[in-house]
């Protein structure tokens, strides 16, 4: 009897162990993918986003997880079919469109939940291409769309990696996509 208590607790004790290293996991992949560099078109939820988790709770997410990250609201929609980052109070968005001359890249800078354009950044693109070379995009202010644009002339196909770093007076609001051409 003395040998099955033992082994029971012996059994408990391995269980719980593999439950805090299980919790511990998703801690730091979540941590991870907040400071590692090569973590790319990541999104992240705050709590009036529609999404269902704690107040608490902040959420990372990839564009291709299985969530569905289209802020579709009835009324007052926000976004324009890109991938999204959430930073602070800034809404970030990324759509990248293919044309003749390269790829479009159209980003979105908002503030605050009423979504208020920011139009006076300074928004530069660091673009990884498919074969591994950097390239900078200055992205420019268009008042009629209410966006910043740029081309890359670059027409490669695969996956390329990009990292919008973004000064509003003084103040650095980055974010990572990726997008396939």
């Amino acid at each position: 009897m003395k040998t099955i208590k033992l082994g029971l607790l012996y059994l408990a004790s391995i269980g719980l162990f593999f439950l805090a290293s299980c919790s511990n996991q998703g801690t730091n992949s979540e941590q991870s993918a907040e400071t590692n560099p090569d973590s790319i078109a990541q999104e992240t939820h705050s709590e009036d986003d529609g999404h269902d988790h704690s107040p608490d709770d902040k959420e990372i997410h990839s564009e291709n997880d299985g969530h569905d990250h289209s802020h579709d609201k009835a009324e007052g929609e926000h976004s324009h079919g890109g991938q999204v980052i959430e930073s602070g109070e800034y809404h970030l968005e990324l759509v990248a469109e293919p044309s003749d001359e390269g790829t479009h890249l159209d980003f979105y800078l908002e503030k605050g939940e009423a979504h208020e354009k920011v139009s006076n950044a300074q928004v530069n693109a660091q673009i990884q291409l498919p074969n591994g070379e950097q390239k900078s995009v200055p992205l420019t202010y268009e008042v009629d769309g209410n966006h910043y644009h740029g081309i890359l002339s670059e027409t490669e196909s695969g996956e390329y990696q990009v990292a919008i770093l973004s000064d509003i007076n003084g103040e650095k609001v980055n974010g990572r996509f990726s997008f396939k051409r």
